[in-house]
């Protein structure tokens, strides 16, 4: 995001955040240098509603989860970026394991403390029972051992922010083929950790 006239933050065109990615992936060092101002907001956007649900006292703050991501996206220039909706996907795949990297680093100081909570629903955060960080880590595995699809399709929404739209850009199927393996993935992910997601 930026700021356009009058002050307002407006987000990037999509074909300027493909353009420097396509730049960087042809070995120009300094796209990732002008691509990093245009989807920082919305990197720190995406950090912040994973870092919603944070066992209070956790030492991962959201800025701390954006410059690891961003440690780990320097790292992977040979990824054959697409567009800004791979993008948003590689990232928020990133985020995913500094996260369940930090829960188990917290956890193996601590034994059994720093679980944080997660929910898959459009549903208000304060609600309880909601399976922690570890468990829907372990629960996605188990569901990309027989369904890498569905997986996807929840590390995309949940993990990455993304649409329907921009999921199924991403994993190149239909509107309809997202929605239904989104719900699919909720019903089983719900059965799975014994309680709403």
């Amino acid at each position: 995001m930026t700021r356009g006239p009058g002050g307002a933050l407006t987000t990037p065109p999509p074909r300027d955040v493909t353009a420097l990615l396509l730049a960087w992936r042809e070995g120009d060092s300094s796209a990732l240098d002008r691509l990093m101002p245009l989807v920082y907001a919305e990197l720190r956007r995406l950090a912040h509603r994973h870092m919603r649900g944070q066992a209070p006292g956790h030492p991962l703050q959201t800025t701390a989860l954006v410059h690891e991501a961003y440690l780990r996206l320097i790292g992977s220039s040979q990824v054959g970026w697409q567009n800004r909706a791979h993008f948003f996907a590689v990232s928020a795949q990133l985020m995913r394991r500094v996260l369940v990297d930090a829960v188990r680093a917290r956890q193996a100081q601590k034994r059994g403390g720093g679980a944080l909570l997660v929910s898959l629903g459009e549903t208000d955060p304060s609600q309880p029972a909601r399976p922690d960080l570890l468990a829907l880590d372990e629960a996605l595995d188990a569901l990309a051992s027989f369904d890498g699809r569905k997986a996807r399709v929840v590390e995309l929404r949940y993990f990455g922010g993304l649409t329907v739209e921009e999921t199924a850009e991403v994993l190149k199927v239909s509107v309809a083929t997202v929605e239904r393996d989104w719900h699919m993935a909720k019903l089983w992910l719900s059965k799975t950790l014994r309680g709403p997601v």
